[in-house]
């Protein structure tokens, strides 16, 4: 009993994680605000945003541990009232810092002064471009993505199938239903033999659970729709409810479950788990999801438990819940962003020796309203056959 509750702390702090950073920046913002030390001398304009944006990441900071209670109202202008507030805050501590490397003194040149200033106002300038980028572009640039998944031993009746992944949803506030049809839409033009759902369709509690599965029952494929949950299933306890409403939609979610589908004289063995804690052993007793002379393809929320899926026999693994970051940036040939401080698989494809793990960024947001680096996706994948042993990267 105590290690299941010392792993749902764990899990539960590193969920936390980006709300964490995000409170951290607020508060060393909302401290020089108050302290007059941020838009003060900035220019009149500046000045004047001084308290709104004061008051502003006040009330972000007040909503953020509240928006996990029972009776948190889930009202559009709340949680766009929390999730700007970091934005707002990073954008005043950019203005903070490019104040302090202004030159204040009269010892640079008048040309070199001008340039330093125009520097000064460029660097200010490039938080709120970029967020504004995230926020009003990037964020519903849904991108079609198609990536050859290489599995071991895979059987000519299976070479080709198609399987389109739509994960981290969330659909709310920061994504519409509307939105979520049109990602939709695009997951149908593959015309897919099978469709996974990995997780995480709403934020939180009373979200809009009924108005996702309206939409993700427009799904089309040969062999049906399948799935599992993720984390915010459990945080918003709708577990069961979306469950039962899922497979009267047509929506098969798999909860340490498998399920056989026959594809000429090929077999492929679809198992789901529900979303696995940090801090817990990862898939126990999930050895009896193989299916003896089938293709075993998991679909596990977290991407962590693939070490463990390999060992256990799983040819291939399908994930999403780390948004690829959601705000990524490259420097040097490296990918920046949060979800790095959790997990090595962030996004994309990898391998050990007998299984393979795609990794998808999903379509929604969570936290602030913004993407930056890891446009959403809906991802089409198609099984190829791999050599018999695949150069290890776990």
């Amino acid at each position: 009993m105590f290690c299941a509750r010392r792993s749902i702390m764990t899990d539960r702090l590193w969920s936390w994680l980006p709300e964490i950073i995000a409170a951290a920046v607020n508060l060393a913002a909302l401290g020089l605000l108050l302290a007059g030390d941020t838009l003060c001398g900035r220019g009149r304009a500046l000045r004047r945003l001084r308290w709104p944006a004061a008051g502003w990441i006040a009330a972000g900071l007040a909503l953020t541990p509240l928006q996990a209670s029972r009776w948190w109202p889930r009202w559009p202008a709340l949680e766009w009232l929390r999730g700007g507030a970091p934005l707002v805050a990073a954008c005043c501590l950019a203005v903070w810092v490019v104040g302090r490397l202004r030159p204040r003194t009269d010892r640079f040149q008048r040309g070199r002064r001008a340039f330093v200033q125009y520097a000064a106002g460029v660097a200010a300038a490039a938080p709120l471009a970029a967020a504004g980028f995230g926020i009003l572009v990037e964020r519903f640039r849904f991108r079609v993505v198609e990536v050859e998944l290489p599995v071991v031993g895979l059987p000519a009746d299976l070479e080709g199938l198609r399987i389109v992944q739509l994960t981290d949803i969330h659909l709310g506030p920061f994504l519409s239903e509307a939105e979520l049809a049109r990602a939709v839409t695009m997951a149908n033009e593959f015309h897919p033999h099978l469709v996974a759902v990995t997780g995480d369709l709403i934020t939180g509690r009373r979200g809009p659970l009924q108005a996702c599965l309206r939409q993700l029952s427009r799904l089309r494929a040969d062999a049906g729709i399948v799935g599992c949950h993720g984390n915010h299933e459990i945080y918003a306890g709708i577990e069961g409810e979306a469950t039962v409403l899922g497979r009267r939609a047509g929506i098969l979610f798999l909860r340490g479950q498998k399920l056989v589908l026959p594809f000429g004289r090929a077999r492929l063995n679809v198992a789901g788990v529900d979303y696995q804690r940090r801090g817990a052993p990862y898939l126990a007793n999930a050895g009896r999801l193989i299916e003896a002379g089938a293709v075993n393809l998991l679909l596990s929320h977290n991407p962590d438990v693939f070490p463990v899926a390999a060992r256990l026999g799983f040819q291939a693994v399908i994930s999403g819940h780390t948004h690829g970051g959601q705000v990524s940036v490259e420097i040097l040939g490296e990918h920046c962003n949060v979800a790095r401080f959790w997990t090595p698989f962030v996004y994309g494809l990898y391998r050990a020796e007998t299984s393979s793990l795609f990794v998808s960024r999903g379509i929604g947001t969570v936290g602030v309203p913004l993407r930056f680096g890891a446009p959403p996706e809906v991802v089409c994948l198609r099984l190829r056959r791999a050599p018999d042993r695949q150069e290890s990267a776990v």
